[in-house]
């Protein structure tokens, strides 16, 4: 007599058909292959905040071999945000993830790229601090470390915020960028008035101008990391960055 066992794809099966059904058997590697991006993202983001640190405490110290350490530094950050990148693919390829699952892990992919461009940004701050090592003192604007600092904490919030989706602390996170722009002003004011009052001093106010404007962009790219928060948090796309 044939055997009448149904095969895995005969239509008697009870689950024949519905991939809701088999999910449950991809699941738990699912959920452990999340969790495992999750704490890289978290990783990467932990980096970049001793990144912005170093080279904030490099442009203030005039500490070339701090802003070595941070230069040196970005080639693993890169490497771990390859790494992030090559596991979303390969989790998205091989668990078959339903459509929320697929919103995290792209909300992980745009997090992963946004914070290695801020390690860039620290790396161009490590860059000046080299630069006015090199040059007559000249004392670092107040406002400096104090937008490094908003933007530390403002990181270590946004990466609190994605592995929670919570949408209000993502909102809390794209708040506080209106105080570095502040800030941001100000040292272009102080930049402007000292480039008037001691012409000698252009370079130096020239590099602490820059430094201050790529805080200024990596405040904003905590901020998009906010955005996405509220997208996975609510579906609605907004923008947060006024």
């Amino acid at each position: 007599m044939a055997d009448e066992t149904p095969m895995a794809d005969d239509p008697r099966r009870p689950d024949a058909g519905d991939p809701e059904q088999r999910r449950p058997s991809l699941r738990p590697t699912f959920d452990e292959e999340l969790e495992s991006l999750r704490d890289d993202v978290l990783r990467l983001g932990g980096r970049v905040m001793d990144a912005i640190d170093r080279a904030a405490t490099a442009l203030v110290e005039r500490d070339v071999d701090l802003a070595d350490r941070v230069r040196w530094a970005d080639d693993e950050t890169n490497e771990l945000q390859r790494r992030v990148n090559a596991e979303i693919t390969t989790t998205i390829a091989t668990q078959g993830p339903m459509a929320r699952d697929v919103r995290i892990l792209l909300g992980l992919h745009h997090a992963a790229a946004e914070l290695e461009r801020m390690g860039d940004y620290a790396v161009n701050i490590a860059k000046l601090a080299q630069q006015m090592a090199s040059e007559p003192e000249t004392a670092v604007f107040p406002q400096i470390p104090r937008m490094a600092q908003i933007c530390r904490e403002q990181l270590r919030a946004a990466m609190r915020a994605l592995v929670d989706i919570s949408e209000e602390e993502a909102r809390a996170v794209c708040e506080r960028d209106d105080e570095i722009d502040e800030l941001y002003n100000e040292v272009y004011e102080a930049a402007v008035a000292m480039m008037e009052e001691h012409p000698e001093r252009a370079r130096q106010a020239t590099h602490q101008l820059f430094a201050a404007h790529h805080l200024e962009r990596l405040g904003d790219r905590v901020t998009n990391i906010g955005e996405d928060v509220v997208y996975l948090a609510t579906g609605r796309v907004e923008d947060l960055n006024t």
